[in-house]
C-alpha cells in the first residue's frame, strides 16, 4: 500500500474507544483540510476571473481566503501529528536504543501535548478578548472572533493527538511518531 493510501484509509493503532476517537477525528480532519482547500482555490479563481474578464473584484474575497488559511492551517497541524509529518531533530534520538527512544518519544509527545493544551487556553482567551472588543470584518460585517474558533480547534485535536501518541508507545513494544506511523526511515535509493 503507497504511503497515500494508507493516509486516505487511515485506521488508528490504538485499541478500542481511543481508536473509534482517533479516526474519527482523523476523517473530520481530511473533509476540514479538502473543502477548505477546495474552497480557497475556487475563490481564488472566482476573484481572478471577476477581476480580469468583469473589471471587478469580489470585495470580500480577501476575508473569505484569510478565513480558509487559519482554518487548513489549525486543521492542518492535527493532521501532520496524526501523520508523524512533523519536524524532527533526531542525533541524539537516533542514538538511543529502542527503550531509550520509546521513553524519549513518550516525554516528547506528553510535553508536545501540554504545550498543545496551554496554547489551547489561550487561544481561548483571546477570543474571548476578541468578543468582548465587538470587532468585525469589514467586508462580510461578521463578527471577527468567530473566524478564530478554529484555532483551539486544532490546538485541542493537535493535543489529543500526541497525548494518544504518548499512550500508544506507553502500551507498545515499538517507537511510534503518532499513533499509525511506526519510526524508522525509509530507504530512498533510486534505481539507475
Amino acid at each position: 500500500m503507497s504511503e497515500e493510501e494508507s493516509e486516505k484509509n487511515y485506521r488508528s493503532g490504538l485499541p478500542g474507544i481511543l481508536g473509534t476517537i482517533d479516526t474519527l477525528i482523523s476523517k473530520v480532519e481530511a473533509v476540514i483540510l479538502a473543502l477548505g482547500v477546495l474552497l480557497m482555490a475556487l475563490n481564488t479563481i472566482a476573484n481572478v476571473v471577476g477581476r480580469f474578464v468583469f473589471g471587478s473584484s469580489i470585495f470580500f474575497s480577501g476575508e473569505i481566503n484569510r478565513i480558509l488559511i487559519i482554518m487548513i492551517t489549525f486543521a492542518g497541524i492535527g493532521y501532520a501529528a496524526r501523520h508523524g509529518r512533523h519536524i524532527r531533530m533526531s542525533a541524539v534520538y537516533d542514538a538511543l536504543p529502542v527503550g531509550g527512544r520509546r521513553v524519549l518519544m513518550i516525554t516528547i509527545a506528553l510535553f508536545t501535548s501540554l504545550v498543545m493544551f496551554f496554547l489551547l487556553y489561550y487561544s481561548i482567551v483571546y477570543i474571548l478578548d476578541l468578543y468582548d472588543k465587538g470587532r468585525v470584518l469589514p467586508a462580510l460585517g461578521m463578527p471577527i472572533w468567530i473566524i478564530y474558533v478554529w484555532v483551539p480547534m486544532g490546538f485541542l485535536i493537535t493535543g489529543i493527538q500526541y497525548l494518544l501518541t504518548a499512550i500508544k508507545n506507553m502500551t507498545s513494544r515499538d517507537v511510534y511518531l503518532s499513533t499509525g506511523v511506526l519510526d524508522g526511515y525509509k530507504d530512498t535509493e533510486t534505481e539507475v
